[in-house]
């Protein structure tokens, strides 16, 4: 075969390990997850009201750590989204089997609120959130930021949600529920993702970027993909702090940790 001409990591996380959370799991990443909810507030965010039942998200794991992300709408009709991450329990072995069977550990929530919701927005065919859990350093040193991103299809009928960098598929999900979870490089050398939505057929049902109406951006891009590439590291500097344990920083995929966030709710 020749050699690609796009080099950007592909299908970098694993895929989902567990369906969605229940039971005394779902409770432990609950309690977690409304702690970092109920910062919001105590860090100046407006009232945001009670929060309603949480919607989990398939769980993706990447660089020794799994992401299970989250949502729901409040009292006062804001959502809050976010995820939960920790280190996952085990280790497999050559034939797959789990040598150590340990709890998981080092659990990090992190959450945020937007007041555009899908309920206000009849139009959307998909409602998307992401965030920045670290970096990608490729050819001559261009900068990819390597994304999660998880939502819900808006329209029935779909199977498979894809993430895709000017056109070369970079991850995909089976939905739950109707939910996928995505984790892929963005923003790198000029190009930025597109999520997709395809039934069981194969045929697109939606599209949307996730910055859909930024055309500021696309307009200040030069030939070589600059000024992307500035964006890329800028966003990933905007969430360089570490809200961990370990108080690693998780970039270019050689540090366990957490990225400190700094918004990324993308809703359509």
């Amino acid at each position: 075969m020749p050699p690609e001409q796009r080099f950007v990591p592909r299908f970098a996380a694993e895929p989902a390990q567990e369906g969605l959370p229940y039971g005394r799991w779902e409770q432990r990443l609950t309690a977690e997850w409304l702690k970092a909810c109920l910062e919001l507030e105590a860090g100046g965010a407006q009232e945001l009201g009670e929060p309603g039942a949480i919607a989990w998200y398939p769980d993706r794991t990447w660089h020794g750590r799994t992401y299970v992300p989250a949502s729901t709408l409040t009292s006062r009709g804001y959502e809050l989204f976010g995820y939960v991450s920790y280190a996952p329990a085990g280790v497999p072995d050559d034939e797959g089997k789990i040598e150590v069977a340990d709890d998981p550990s080092g659990l990090y929530a992190w959450a945020d609120y937007t007041e555009e919701t899908a309920e206000r927005n009849p139009d959307w065919s998909l409602d998307l959130c992401e965030e920045t859990i670290g970096s990608w350093r490729g050819h001559a040193g261009a900068v990819a930021a390597m994304t999660l991103v998880w939502g819900r299809a808006l329209v029935g009928g779909g199977r498979v949600a894809t993430a895709e960098l000017a056109g070369l598929a970079v991850d995909q999900c089976e939905l739950i529920e109707e939910r996928f979870t995505l984790i892929a490089p963005d923003d790198y050398r000029g190009d930025l993702l597109e999520i997709a939505l395809f039934g069981g057929r194969g045929q697109e049902l939606a599209r949307e970027s996730l910055y859909a109406g930024e055309d500021d951006l696309e307009d200040g891009v030069t030939e070589d993909g600059s000024a992307a590439d500035d964006a890329a590291e800028d966003k990933i500097d905007a969430n360089a702090e570490v809200e961990t344990d370990t108080d690693d920083v998780l970039t270019n995929g050689d540090h366990e940790g957490e990225a400190d966030p700094s918004g990324g709710k993308e809703n359509r």
